[in-house]
């Protein structure tokens, strides 16, 4: 059947044609149900169904009851391109650098298979409309039947099974930087014991859950054409949120609020039988995306292959997972490094640049007029001390009890009744980065970064690496020694995390000048040079310090050695003035994020900054 004359056949034929064309279908394709991925952008389960007390979700609220509604469902990564590389690929995207960097590409053409790539090989017709933004270099054109705004299960044969995926932007992160009006006024809404109670903050809270309610009618409006075409008792439906957020401290952000998802499955009847629960049931153990590859592969009758490191929560096989992983690296044109696990109660979280502040400035996200607000308050001096610690150093470790506190303000890492529980969390996070070989250790773009690069034997000494950045993260003036002597190590990133070591010991680590100015001068890594000189600035040695990460500030230096400099000068201070020629430079660069943190330092040197300083630009615009 061609796709003009199915449309006229949904259009025109009544529902007795529907019916029709709907049993043939059941009868070609088998026992194989047809499958449907609902997706919103940036948004934690703010849903009737999960208690919400203010969102109106009728649709997702009833889809609940007729499914399965997952609790404790989370992303990998608490932005979207690392995000959709473990839901496309089934690997952790620090399992294959650069993919855990916002907006990097990783090289898995050819390397690593795709979900829809492998339903197609097993006669599903696959469509995604339309959002893509993998993270990676697999072109969307070569795994899909279709992609794109047009793309739907309607282009299928005659009794072809499909795996659609819709995906809504309605809530993505953008849409809050004005207001949005409906039936939830910013007076009705709870602020987070983390956030300053202002008319800003509140007026994106409000703005946020109406525009759940303009997602919702969309999944609708979704729902509604697979009813149409008499599809719906053939076709398991998923709901799901790619990743939390987008109100201040929750997308990028490695708390409940960007990791957190809202994730809803329903079954029609002649497949209730692959589900865990009846429908209506609820699943409290921990779901996280990672596991949509393998499960969607589960339904379709299609074996996972071996690189795919989730486990299917639907299907005959289903394997419950225990644990939930998720990470930060770089985040827009900010650097950090943060692992977190989460057993559905508690929450671990380990911070191994625990020097910088949670709250970096990030030109995107501090568009929003609540990141401003909040920012404007803290200079001001009118912050309590939960809503100021987001401007401040971290704690290496973290832990919260997520029911006895939900905004996650008591960090219990030091509480001697959860030293037990620290240390489980604590290792099996240790057991999972070294079972996904965790890139996130590697500088962005250097040796040996990538899936198969970073498993060769010797480049990537991992447990070495591991046991070296926690101790440079705990900032114990007693690992000085062990500082030293790494930083002529012959491997560079045993030489990068010796200088983030020292780096983070601050005034501590004056024994170890001559040492920083030895690697700074003439290390052969880029990147070791650039925390050397920054270890340096802070131990009075300042104008050799930055005058040697101007250089390496220079339009000379890749992206990211550009951009980690770049990092490193907005920490010195003033001192930082001497580079201003060479950062207005960078401020102009056809990079986006290098021009970001450009434009960030060089406001805030020439006294320009303020919260609203327009600091992202989608193209060069001048340093206004």
């Amino acid at each position: 059947m061609t796709n003009a004359t199915r449309r006229s056949v949904v259009s025109g034929a009544g529902t007795l044609a529907l019916a029709s064309l709907a049993r043939s279908a059941r009868s070609a394709q088998g026992a194989r149900p047809n499958i449907l991925w609902l997706v919103s952008e940036d948004n934690n389960p703010f849903i009737g169904a999960y208690g919400e007390p203010l969102t109106h979700t009728p649709t997702l609220d009833a889809l609940a009851r007729r499914g399965i509604r997952y609790d404790r469902a989370y992303s990998n990564a608490p932005v979207c391109a690392p995000s959709r590389f473990a839901i496309l690929t089934g690997v952790y995207p620090e399992a294959a650098g650069p993919a855990h960097h916002m907006r990097a590409r990783a090289k898995v053409a050819g390397l690593l298979q795709t979900y829809p790539e492998l339903m197609r090989q097993a006669g599903y017709y696959c469509t995604n409309s339309s959002k893509t933004d993998y993270n990676c270099d697999i072109d969307p054109a070569a795994i899909w039947d279709a992609t794109g705004a047009k793309a739907h299960w309607r282009g299928r044969s005659a009794g072809q099974p499909f795996m659609a995926v819709f995906n809504h932007e309605t809530t993505h992160e953008s849409r809050i930087f004005a207001a949005v009006s409906g039936r939830v006024k910013p007076e009705q809404v709870r602020v987070p014991g983390y956030l300053p109670d202002t008319p800003d903050i509140r007026r994106d809270i409000a703005s946020y859950r109406n525009l759940m309610e303009v997602m919702d009618g969309q999944i609708a409006a979704r729902l509604a054409e697979l009813e149409a075409d008499g599809l719906s008792d053939d076709t398991i439906v998923f709901y799901y949120s790619d990743k939390g957020g987008v109100l201040p401290r929750s997308k990028r952000y490695c708390y409940e609020e960007g990791l957190r998802c809202g994730l809803i499955v329903s079954l029609p009847e002649r497949f209730a039988h692959l589900a865990p629960k009846a429908a209506g049931g609820v699943e409290e153990r921990p779901v996280s995306f990672i596991d949509l590859a393998p499960t969607v592969l589960a339904l379709g009758g299609v074996a996972a292959p071996a690189q795919m490191q989730g486990r299917a929560f639907l299907g005959p096989k289903a394997s419950p997972q225990t644990y939930a992983f998720g990470m930060r690296n770089r985040m827009d044109e900010r650097y950090d490094m943060i692992r977190t696990v989460s057993d559905g109660r508690f929450r671990y979280i380990r911070n191994y640049m625990p020097n910088r502040p949670l709250g970096q400035h990030v030109g995107f996200e501090w568009l929003a007029k609540g990141y401003q607000d909040w920012e404007r308050r803290y200079r001001a001096g009118e912050l309590t001390v939960d809503q100021a610690r987001f401007f401040g150093p971290k704690a290496f470790e973290e832990l919260y009890d997520l029911e006895a506190d939900p905004d996650q303000l008591r960090n219990l890492a030091a509480a001697p009744d959860q030293c037990g529980r620290l240390r489980r969390l604590s290792a099996a996070l240790d057991r999972h980065m070294l079972a996904i070989n965790d890139n996130g250790f590697i500088p962005e773009g250097a040796a040996p970064e990538g899936y198969l690069q970073s498993r060769a034997q010797g480049p990537h000494p991992l447990k070495e690496l591991m046991v070296l950045a926690a101790a440079a993260g705990r900032q114990d003036v007693r690992n000085l020694p062990l500082f030293q002597g790494k930083l002529t190590d012959c491997n560079a990133l045993v030489r990068f995390w010796a200088a983030q070591g020292l780096l983070m010991l601050g005034g501590a680590a004056s024994p170890a000048q001559e040492d920083l100015r030895r690697a700074m001068a003439g290390d052969t890594s880029p990147y070791v040079r650039v925390v050397a000189a920054e270890a340096l600035a802070g131990l009075g040695q300042a104008p050799s310090a930055v005058e040697a990460l101007a250089g390496l500030t220079s339009g000379a230096q890749a992206p990211p050695v550009q951009l980690m400099a770049l990092n490193a000068l907005t920490f010195v201070g003033d001192e930082a003035k001497a580079a201003l020629p060479v950062i207005e430079q960078a401020a102009l660069s056809k990079d986006q994020y290098v021009r970001s943190a450009g434009r960030y330092l060089a406001a805030v040197l020439r006294g320009e900054y303020r919260p609203d300083y327009r600091v992202f630009e989608t193209a060069v615009a001048g340093l206004g």
